[in-house]
This record gives C-alpha cells, sequence and structure tokens, in this order.
C-alpha cells in the first residue's frame, strides 16, 4: 500500500458547513517529509483564512483526482453501534449513511447540528451507547455524547454527510477504512477514523495549538508508521470473526489494536 501523502485532519461540528473556525485543522506532509500546516485555498483573503467543513471535503476530492495516493486520519466517528443498525433495521455501511442524512442533514448550508438535534432528539442514541473499537480504548467518547469536553457527538454528526459526498463523488479513487475491506489495495487513497489522543503526546507540541497539534500528531504517526513498515499491523486488528462482523458496520479506530 504505497502512499505518497499522509494527512491529519482535526475536525469540529462547530457552526454550519461554511463557518471558518481555528477549530478545524489540516497537515499533511509528502513521501515522508515533515508534515507542515496546510491552509485553506481561500488563505489567500485574510477573511477566509481557516478551514469550513465544505471546503476540507472539497479538497479531499481534489486530492483523489491527482496522480498521487494519500491517507487522511480523520478524528470524528465514521459510523454509530451495531445497537442503532438493529434499532432501525439497517443492514450496511452505505445505508447507514444514507438514511443518516436523510434524518441529519447537516451539509445543507446554514444548518447547525443542534438544530436538527433539536427537532430530531428520538433518532439517536443513549451516551451509555459505545462501539466496539470504542470500548478497546480506555477515554474514547460515545458518538452519541454531544456536551463536555473532549465529545464528538458534534462533530460525527456534522462529519458523516461529507464522508458520504466524498463517497459519490471520488468514486472508486478512495478506499473508506474498513468498510470497503480491511486491507487496502494498491493505488487506492485512504480515509479513515483516527482518534489524536492515543498518540498527542508522543510528539512535543512546541508552538502549536491544541487543534494543530492534534492534526500535526495524526500526519506525523501515519508517516511515522508508514516509513517504519509497522502501518500493514495497523489495519488488520486483533478481531474475532463475531467482532469483524461487528466492526464491518461500525468502523474502527485506525491504531487501535
Amino acid at each position: 500500500m504505497p502512499i505518497d501523502l499522509h494527512i491529519g485532519i482535526d475536525y469540529s461540528g462547530r457552526e454550519t458547513p461554511t463557518s471558518r473556525t481555528p477549530a478545524l485543522q489540516v497537515y499533511a506532509g509528502f513521501d515522508g517529509e515533515e508534515p507542515r500546516p496546510i491552509s485553506s485555498p481561500s488563505s489567500s483573503l485574510e477573511l477566509y483564512k481557516n478551514w469550513c467543513r465544505k471546503e476540507i471535503a472539497e479538497w479531499l476530492i481534489e486530492q483523489a483526482s491527482k496522480n498521487i495516493t494519500f491517507i487522511a486520519g480523520i478524528d470524528h466517528g465514521f459510523s454509530f453501534p451495531v445497537s442503532y443498525f438493529q434499532r432501525y433495521g439497517l443492514k450496511s455501511w452505505p445505508d447507514f449513511l444514507d438514511d443518516f442524512c436523510q434524518h441529519w442533514p447537516t451539509d445543507a448550508d446554514h444548518t447547525y447540528v443542534d438544530f436538527i438535534r433539536d427537532k430530531n432528539p428520538s433518532r439517536t442514541g443513549s451516551p451509555t451507547e459505545f462501539r466496539l473499537t470504542e470500548q478497546w480504548t480506555s477515554s474514547a467518547k460515545s458518538v452519541f455524547q454531544f456536551d463536555g469536553q473532549g465529545t464528538i457527538g458534534k462533530s460525527t454528526h456534522a462529519g458523516i454527510p461529507w464522508l458520504r459526498r466524498i463517497r459519490r463523488e471520488a468514486g472508486g479513487r478512495i478506499h473508506f477504512w474498513p468498510f470497503d475491506g480491511w486491507a487496502v489495495p494498491d493505488g487506492k487513497s485512504v480515509i479513515a477514523e483516527v482518534y489524536p489522543s492515543i498518540f498527542r503526546n508522543r510528539i512535543p507540541k512546541e508552538e502549536r495549538s491544541p487543534d494543530q497539534q492534534d492534526a500535526y500528531a495524526v500526519a506525523r504517526w501515519l508517516s511515522d508508521m508508514d516509513q517504519s513498515g509497522f502501518f500493514a499491523g495497523y489495519f488488520a486488528p486483533p478481531l474475532t470473526d463475531d467482532q469483524r462482523a461487528v466492526a464491518d458496520l461500525e468502523g474502527w479506530i485506525l491504531g487501535v489494536s
């Protein structure tokens, strides 16, 4: 699985899909180089120096159109616990994406996660519901926990529709791991869920903000594991057949093993 570009994205569910915020950070390193901050394509205009969620999705689609392969680690949940699938009769991750976007169209202009959350309180789950991959970590929060320090509810509900958008527009050029298979074919770019807390403190913070540090740490870890030859093991966590069947629906955090 040769990779040219290693991308770390620190995500945020704040405000609307076109709201620019320093909480959205992108770092990337090409061919083993030190990851560097990637500015918004609109950064030449001072008012637009920060990223928005829509722009990040468009940028990833653009990268997929180039003659390179990349891996992008994004720190929000890509799916929900299997209990949610059972509750609403969902059979696959593509089914989940379509169903989610019908009830949570958080990629629509001028739409806040909390707007839909207030109108649609029943189409959700409990903060006590965890995916298997979250149960394998010491501190990961439920995708249904919206409020409090370190929660991912808003970013997850804001980010999932953009995964479907990227999947539709990038065609077969991007492998969404592990939903498209646990083994990544050569020549495919990869988008995977990550949890920066796993490796954030392994790398000196220097002058980076917490959001910058998370994006940098993701890109750096992806690059280091790739260059060291340890990468392949993380794409094959030690799961039983039954656990893997669950994770086929729920997804997995790359780096949890």
